[in-house]
């Protein structure tokens, strides 16, 4: 079974090609912009047609939609829940996710989940946590809490405050909570956990408007290729994705405009970012080449290989030999900014999830059935288990592939010298709409024009 296969392989190291998971107005820049991007054309695209992906036939999309239903989610289901069937729970929980699947009897079936939760073990507990966040965003508040209070895994117990705080009602149903946030860590892992969810439930004062000018600097991340992904904070909605080359140019499309193209950051879970299995963290990560994946949920076209801190040593990170120290620490993660950037501490959320334990998270298309998805914010793109993922459309009929926004980004990595740098992931705001090419020049104008003040 092709779900199945994915749900044994999705927390095995080195394994990111396995990973599941608007048209622009064009626009040439002003005189002000001018000063700040010089742009290159941009190579014309691989032809599509010579592009295919057999499970993208209609009829093979139904036979898994089918065997989802049928096999990983009734047939699982239908087990009596004990410590021996739990995973077979838990591969019911992933599909059920993936497809938005609901029916009475499945909604009795998590009730009943849920009013024993307490009594499961704490990787049942998140991934019936994960599903509770994702498709019941609201009606499990009272288990939630009681489990809450009497959990000992720290990221069950930030899944749970996470699950409170959704539904804006406080983190913690008494004033012990920093108490039993301590209580929790056991290691550098859980302190990553606990820190960020701090951060979460106390955000620091930030600067009033988002820095657009200094991430887009030239001096940031100096002579490295960059691929930047601009999210809002409500990930329902898409955000965009642009390239800078090593020589501080960002590349332009074959009309002459900005390049860019939409980039979805949201997980199928929605949880915080820190969080496995969340949306894709904030901060930096490195760019480490192309790969393809034989996976039936990204398909074929290249992807983007990303490495978050701790994921990967310091010395490759850095791209640096001469490195010899193998302890990552903040102090190292702050070489990447710029002095006006150090202190913007969104910039750091991927150096908490990288150590938090998060891992696998890639820049890629999609071969996913946009079909589940029909009337959520980001159709017709997909979500994914917290990569960075781009608009793909595959013929119903002989699974050609049709539209490839991924393809064209990789296209655009190549002119810009490859997919060797960086990639950076920020959100610019909490805006309840896409992100717009428009949008991100009218930031840089506004910004730069503060600048000339």
């Amino acid at each position: 079974m092709i779900f199945k296969i994915f749900l044994n392989l999705k927390n095995v190291k080195n394994k990111k090609a396995l990973l599941i998971f608007a048209p622009m107005k064009k626009q040439l820049l002003t005189t002000v912009l001018a000063n700040l991007l010089f742009l290159f054309p941009l190579f014309s695209q691989i032809d599509s047609s010579s592009i295919f992906f057999k499970e993208g036939i209609r009829e093979k999309r139904n036979i898994l939609y089918r065997n989802l239903v049928q096999n990983t989610i009734t047939k699982n289901l239908s087990l009596p829940l004990s410590f021996d069937t739990e995973q077979n729970w838990i591969d019911a929980f992933w599909a059920i996710e993936l497809i938005r699947y609901q029916s009475p009897w499945i909604n009795t079936t998590i009730n009943t989940a849920l009013d024993s939760i307490d009594k499961r073990s704490p990787s049942f507990q998140r991934a019936l946590l994960e599903l509770a966040f994702s498709n019941y965003p609201n009606q499990y508040i009272k288990q939630v809490s009681s489990l809450l209070n009497n959990c000992e895994d720290a990221k069950v117990f930030a899944m749970c405050v996470a699950y409170r705080m959704q539904n804006n009602l406080t983190p913690f149903p008494n004033n012990q909570l920093e108490n039993k946030m301590n209580q929790l860590i056991k290691n550098k892992k859980d302190e990553a956990i606990v820190q960020q969810l701090m951060y979460r439930i106390h955000p620091p004062s930030l600067v009033k408007n988002f820095p657009i000018s200094d991430i887009l600097d030239s001096e940031f991340l100096k002579n490295k290729t960059v691929l930047f992904s601009f999210q809002r904070k409500n990930r329902n909605y898409p955000g965009i994705a642009l390239i800078r080359d090593s020589m501080g140019n960002f590349i332009k499309d074959e009309n002459g405009s900005l390049f860019s193209v939409p980039q979805l950051g949201r997980s199928i879970s929605n949880l915080p970012g820190f969080l496995t299995n969340g949306n894709t963290p904030q901060g930096i990560f490195l760019m480490d080449g192309f790969s393809n994946s034989k996976n039936s949920f990204i398909g074929p076209t290249s992807n983007i290989q990303l490495s978050m801190p701790f994921e990967t040593s310091i010395r490759h990170f850095f791209n640096d030999p001469t490195i010899i120290d193998a302890n990552w620490t903040e102090e190292w993660y702050k070489k990447l900014l710029t002095a006006k950037l150090i202190n913007y501490l969104p910039l750091y959320e991927s150096f908490y999830a990288g150590k938090a334990g998060r891992t696998e998270i890639i820049a890629h298309g999609t071969t996913i059935d946009p079909g589940y998805y029909v009337g959520e914010k980001y159709y017709p793109q997909t979500p994914t288990m917290g990569c960075l993922c781009t608009k793909e459309i595959w013929s119903d009929e002989d699974g050609k592939r049709l539209e490839s926004d991924q393809q064209k980004l990789v296209n655009a990595l190549q002119l810009a010298g490859g997919a060797k740098g960086y990639c950076v992931v920020l959100e610019i705001d909490d805006a309840q709409k896409s992100i717009s090419l428009d949008e991100i020049l009218s930031l840089i104008q506004s910004s730069s024009a503060q600048k000339n003040k």
